[in-house]
C-alpha cells in the first residue's frame, strides 16, 4: 500500500496534474442522505451489531480481574493484561483504551441510528424495531462502561459539532436512568422472538433481562422482580438441558438464551468469534490466556446425587485426566500459570481448525435464563423471601444434578446465590461486576492483597487518550 501511494504522488509532481488535485467528490454523503430509505436504515443498525461484538473483550475484566482467572498466556504476553489483573492499570493502558474506543464506537453507531431513522419514510413497525435495537446495544454498551469506568461521559447525540463531542462525565447514577429509559421504550418495540434472516435481533426479552440487571445492580430489588415477571409472562424461556449444549455450535437458538452475540465463520473478511485464539492451548494455537484459578476449582465443593463432580466444572474448563476436545484428555502442562484453561469458548479442531483458530463460529451468550432465576433468587432474598429464593436456586441446581438447598435463612441463602452465580455462570465474564456489586467485604476477601477498594467501589482510571481528546472532561 505504502508503494502504491508513492507511486501515485511521484506520477502527479512529475505531470504537474492540478485536474487530479482539482477534481470533486464523486459522492457526498452526510446525515442527510446516508438516512434516506429503509436499506440504509438496515445497514446502519447492522453496523452497531457489527461493533457490538467487542462484548467479547469483557473476559478481561469479568474474568481476569476477578478471583476465578489470572491473564494466563506466556510471561511477556499482552503485558497491559497484567496490570487488569492485579489493578495497578493506568489511564494509558492498551486494555483500558481498546475497550473504551470499542464501546463508545457502538454507542456513536447507535446514537446515528436513534436521531436519524425515524425520519426515514419506511415501514413504521420496521422503523421502531430498528431504533429499539439501536438503543438496547446503546444502553448494554453503557451498563459495560459504567461497570469498568465509573462516571463516564453521556453521549446521546451523533457526533457532528463540539457540543456532542466534548461531553463531561455525568454522574453512575444519571447513566443508569438512560439505561433504564432506553430500555423501557425499546421492549414494546421489539419482538418476542425472531427466525430466518432475522434470527439473533435483539428481542423483548433480552430488553427485559438488561433492564432487570440494571436494577439489580442498583439494589432495586422490588423492580427486578416487576420486570422478571415480564420475561416469565413470555413463557418462551426455559433451562437447557444438558448444561453442556450451551456450549455448542447452536447454542444461541436454545430456549434458555435471551441475548447473544452471534458469529459467522469462514468469511472474507473475517466474521469470526476469535475467543477460540485467546483461550485454547498453544498446541492448538491458541493463547492460552484467562487461566482459571484452583480458588474457581475449589469453589465446586459438592458433588451430584449420584456421587460425581459438578457436571457444570469440565463443562466450564480443561483440567489434568479430564475429556478435552479432539478425543484428547486435558493436560495441566497446556496451562503455564494455573494447570487449567477455559472450555466455555473452545470449539474443537474439527470445527475451528489451528489455521483459523480466530475465526470461531460459537456464539457468546450474554444473557441466560438459568441467569435471569439466579437474579430472581437473589431478589427475592433480599426482600426477605429466602424460601421462595431457594425455589429458584433449586432449578438451577437440580440441572447440575445436586440436591436442593437445605437452609432457607436469608444470611444462608445469600451465600448460596453467590456460590451458585459463580459455578453456574464461570466464564461467561460476570464474576468481577458480580464482586464489585456486594460491596467492600466481599469483593476484598476474594481478590486478596493486591486489590484495593476505594469507595463507591473501584473502578479502573479512564484512558489517557479520552482525557487528551475530551475537552468537556475536567
Amino acid at each position: 500500500m505504502k508503494n502504491i501511494i508513492i507511486a501515485a504522488l511521484t506520477v502527479c509532481i512529475l505531470s504537474a496534474c492540478d485536474d487530479f488535485l482539482d477534481e470533486k467528490l464523486k459522492g457526498d454523503f452526510n446525515s442527510d442522505n446516508i438516512f434516506s430509505n429503509a436499506t440504509q436504515a438496515q445497514l446502519a443498525v447492522n453496523g452497531v451489531y457489527n461493533a457490538a461484538t467487542c462484548c467479547t473483550d469483557l473476559w478481561k475484566f469479568g474474568d481476569v480481574a476477578s478471583d476465578d482467572a489470572v491473564k494466563g498466556g506466556g510471561d511477556g504476553d499482552y503485558a497491559d493484561l497484567v496490570y487488569i489483573d492485579d489493578f495497578s492499570a493506568n489511564a494509558d493502558n492498551g486494555v483500558l483504551s481498546e475497550f473504551w474506543k470499542s464501546s463508545y464506537e457502538v454507542i456513536s453507531r447507535a446514537n446515528n441510528v436513534i436521531a436519524y431513522v425515524p425520519a426515514i419514510d419506511m415501514d413504521i413497525t420496521l422503523r421502531n424495531r430498528y431504533v429499539a435495537e439501536a438503543k438496547f446495544f446503546r444502553a448494554l454498551s453503557y451498563f459495560n462502561l459504567i461497570n469498568i469506568f465509573g462516571e463516564v461521559p453521556l453521549k446521546l447525540l451523533p457526533q457532528i459539532d463540539d457540543a456532542s463531542i466534548h461531553v463531561g462525565l455525568s454522574p453512575v447514577s444519571t447513566i443508569y436512568g438512560q439505561i433504564e429509559q432506553d430500555l423501557r421504550e425499546a421492549a414494546p418495540a421489539l419482538s418476542v422472538s425472531y427466525s430466518g434472516a432475522d434470527a439473533g435481533r435483539v428481542t423483548q426479552g433480552a430488553a427485559y433481562g438488561l433492564w432487570a440487571k440494571a436494577q439489580l445492580y442498583q439494589k432495586k430489588y422490588g423492580d427486578v422482580l416487576t420486570t422478571i415477571q415480564l420475561i416469565d409472562d413470555l413463557h418462551i424461556y426455559e433451562l437447557e438441558r444438558p448444561y453442556s449444549n450451551l456450549f455448542k455450535l447452536g447454542a444461541e437458538d436454545s430456549k434458555e438464551v435471551l441475548f447473544a452475540i452471534r458469529f459467522l465463520s469462514g468469511q472474507n473478511p473475517g466474521l469470526g468469534n476469535s475467543l477460540n485464539q485467546w483461550l485454547a492451548p498453544q498446541n492448538e494455537s491458541g493463547y492460552y490466556f484467562d487461566a482459571p484459578t484452583q480458588s474457581y476449582v475449589d469453589a465446586f465443593d459438592e458433588k451430584q446425587v449420584n456421587g460425581e463432580d459438578d457436571l457444570r466444572l469440565d463443562v466450564s474448563i480443561g483440567r489434568d485426566g479430564k475429556e478435552w476436545f479432539n478425543g484428547e484428555l486435558f493436560s495441566s502442562a497446556w496451562s503455564l500459570s494455573t494447570g487449567y484453561l477455559v472450555k466455555k469458548h473452545n470449539q474443537p479442531l474439527a470445527e475451528v481448525g489451528k489455521g483459523t483458530k480466530g475465526d470461531g463460529g460459537l456464539a457468546y451468550i450474554y444473557l441466560r435464563y438459568a441467569d435471569i432465576l439466579l437474579m430472581k433468587a437473589e431478589a427475592l432474598n433480599e426482600t426477605h423471601y429466602p424460601d421462595l429464593a431457594k425455589i429458584e436456586v433449586d432449578k438451577v441446581r437440580d440441572r447440575a444434578g445436586l440436591a436442593g438447598v437445605s437452609t432457607v435463612t436469608e444470611a444462608a441463602m445469600r451465600e448460596i446465590i453467590r456460590k451458585e452465580r459463580r459455578k453456574e455462570l464461570g466464564f461467561e465474564f460476570h464474576r468481577f461486576f458480580d464482586l464489585m456489586r456486594w460491596g467492600k467485604d466481599v469483593a476484598e476477601a476474594a481478590l486478596g492483597p493486591s486489590f484495593k477498594w476505594q469507595e463507591p467501589r473501584f473502578y479502573f482510571p479512564i484512558p489517557q487518550s479520552e482525557k487528551d481528546a475530551n475537552l468537556g472532561i475536567k
